[in-house]
């Protein structure tokens, strides 16, 4: 089977610059990513500064070709002296005044995260997002998802929320894992904090999953996140 490759882009924007960053990437970088390099956008996310560093956006994108297209989008990209083709030149340029840098990561899907077309042919309304980025023992991530997909997907269900994406990521020692869940509300949001309260207070369904993973994880950081208005997720629409 052909693994199935993301790129999730944490962006740090400058100033009050966050709403155009997202309108430039979505409306003016979609359709040269889809046609030139074969790199679907899946959603641009703007950070809830509240619960992470601010202003931040999170970009996540969808190859197509498993790692050969991954290389074919690095050969377009740095093909050129400039290493950056050319379509991207003024792209960047405007950019460059939206943002100041960012981190990115590779990620490989596990099997039972939904591909954007599972997402766009079944889409899930979601007034929020919730990202988790879990540290595990070397090697875990594997095991770590297979659990998720045992698991912890039937516990998102009974909290109302749906799974966006579930991935470990690449160029690491399967130590990291990235997940990403469509929540309907806040109020969705908010009865599952409510419900890792320790002690007796705590849902059953989430102490359990702790326990079940606690030989596995050695961290974990979580934070919520928005759609932007143009990101597939939210029209149903191929950018």
């Amino acid at each position: 089977m052909t693994e199935r490759l993301y790129l999730h882009e944490t962006i740090d924007i400058l100033g009050a610059n966050r709403a155009a960053y997202n309108h430039h990437m979505t409306a003016n970088f979609g359709r040269i990513a889809r046609e030139e390099r074969g790199l679907l956008c899946v959603g641009v996310f703007s950070t809830v500064g509240s619960t992470e560093r601010w202003p931040q956006t999170m970009n996540l994108w969808e190859f197509t070709g498993g790692w050969d297209g991954v290389a074919a989008n690095f050969r377009h990209e740095f093909a050129r002296p400039q290493h950056q083709d050319a379509s991207l030149e003024p792209w960047w340029a405007e950019a460059a005044s939206y943002r100041s840098g960012g981190y990115d990561r590779l990620l490989v899907a596990a099997d039972h995260s939904p591909t954007l077309a599972d997402l766009l042919a079944d889409p899930k309304p979601a007034e929020c997002h919730y990202h988790e980025l879990v540290v595990l023992r070397p090697g875990a991530a594997p095991e770590y998802l297979a659990l998720v997909a045992e698991h912890r997907q039937a516990l998102a269900t009974e909290f109302g929320w749906s799974t966006l994406g579930a991935w470990r990521t690449a160029l690491v020692n399967d130590s990291e894992a990235v997940l990403v869940w469509s929540i309907p509300t806040w109020e969705h949001w908010a009865r599952w904090e409510s419900a890792q309260t320790p002690g007796d207070a705590r849902h059953p369904g989430v102490a359990a999953w702790r326990e079940r993973t606690g030989d596995l994880v050695c961290d974990w950081r979580s934070k919520l996140m928005v759609a932007y208005e143009l990101s597939p997720v939210v029209t149903g629409q191929l950018l």
